[in-house]
């Protein structure tokens, strides 16, 4: 009996980018590899979906093991992303279909994606449109997202990075403010990413220790913005402190549900197009009390600081690439590997495995008691969440004073199929 073809693995990399996500990319081909005589191929879809769609597929073949190795301590999507939503089956299976021509045509019967909540969804449809069609795929979720909101694991990989930069960030812009204060500058605003969890905003108060207390203002979606309320706590760090730092989530809203930092328009997804909660902020301080201030937006830059990365959530992402491949070969379907934590001190962890249907459109926000009673700060149970996600250095190799990242080749494989338009 002539043996059976091996077969393909498809990944591929899903919204918003983070300092990790390549870390779990590596993980997910180097254990490939390890496993030759059962997985073929590891392609990867170029810009996301929109590759599997395209059938722009790269072959990580043609990549030196250093190359896929030194993705571990390179940022962003080393494959691209995309924000690209597939519709529900019923209002366009068309694209649904197309995926499983594409796999078909490639041998592909394992499905890796890496991303948040929508890219969760997405796994789930088409795990079960697979078995629909007589072509099953194993389709494995890789948990993914600066936002921390994924459900049942303990935390996301790319979260601790961001956590670390902005809790850094608060740190020293801080210490900026206290040395102007006298003169200048009497109230900073930092605004972080963070549609409807707080988590991010949530480590700008780590700044602030027992052994040195700052003024940290913190400002979460969870809670409603009061404007009265707030500028009380500014007023009141400002004659205690003589400054104070504000750390605003792009989320934060009125009771009316309107965000501060709308702008009227809508992304990919059809969620609000967020951008200027600082400046609006700033502002209030400004007009009420006639301080001088600054404002900054860490954007791009807070999920993008791979220099600065835990080391936790770095282990955090090639664990969960490695666990996803795992999961494959034994036989696991519509599942993510997660992150279940053990103890908080010292910070024990291990992977576990959760379903995709009670993962997938589930928002994790943050839980009532890791806020603090006046809405503007965090509790100490916050505290020993955050702390260990934050903890250890994993440095990239320098060269000249810069961080030396990878840029992959990114071969095409050869188009089999004809044409398909979004």
């Amino acid at each position: 009996m002539a043996a059976l073809k091996k077969l393909n693995a498809f990944y591929a990399q899903s919204g918003g980018v983070t300092a990790v996500i390549n870390a779990s990319a590596c993980g997910i081909i180097e254990t490939a590899r390890q496993h030759k005589d059962k997985i073929g191929k590891v392609y990867a879809g170029l810009n996301g979906i929109i590759g599997a769609l395209t059938e722009d597929l790269i072959d990580t073949s043609k990549e030196s093991a250093t190359a896929i190795a030194a993705l571990r301590h390179t940022p962003s999507g080393a494959f691209g992303s995309c924000r690209y939503k597939l519709k529900s089956l019923e209002a366009n299976r068309r694209e649904y279909e197309r995926l499983i021509e594409v796999f078909k045509a490639h041998n592909i019967g394992y499905f890796f994606y890496n991303g948040g909540g929508d890219s969760a969804d997405t796994c789930l449809k088409v795990s079960q449109l697979g078995e629909s069609m007589g072509y099953p795929i194993q389709a494995i979720h890789v948990p993914k997202t600066v936002d921390n909101d994924l459900p049942i694991t303990d935390n996301c990989p790319g979260f601790g990075s961001v956590a670390k930069y902005i809790a850094v960030s608060t740190l020293e812009a801080t210490f900026d403010v206290r040395s102007m204060a006298k003169t200048s500058t009497k109230v900073f605003v930092l605004e972080v990413m963070g549609r409807h969890a707080g988590w991010i905003a949530a480590a700008g108060a780590m700044a602030s220790t027992k052994n040195l207390e700052l003024p940290v203002v913190v400002l979460f979606p969870e809670v409603l913005f009061d404007q009265e309320k707030f500028l009380a706590k500014v007023e009141t760090l400002v004659q205690k402190f003589g400054y104070c730092t504000v750390v605003v989530s792009e989320g934060c809203h009125y009771p009316d549900g309107k965000f501060l930092a709308e702008q009227g328009t809508r992304d990919a997804f059809g969620h609000a197009q967020l951008g200027g909660a600082a400046p609006v902020v700033a502002n209030m301080v400004k007009e009420a009390f006639g301080y001088k201030f600054h404002w900054g937006v860490a954007d791009y830059m807070q999920r993008a600081a791979r220099h600065i990365a835990s080391k936790t959530d770095v282990e955090h992402a090639y664990a969960t690439g490695k666990a996803a491949v795992e999961f494959a070969l034994k036989g696991h379907n519509a599942v993510m590997p997660s992150i279940e934590r053990v103890s908080d001190a010292p910070y024990k962890w291990k992977i576990g495995m959760a379903p995709l249907s009670k993962v997938a459109n589930v928002e994790k926000k943050m839980p009532k008691n890791f806020i603090t009673t006046d809405g503007f700060g965090i509790t100490e149970e916050c505290r020993a969440y955050l702390a260990p996600l934050m903890k250890g250095e994993d440095y990239p190799p320098y060269v000249d004073g810069l961080p030396k990242y990878v840029t992959l080749k990114n071969l095409a494989v050869p188009k089999k199929l004809e044409e398909f338009k979004l």
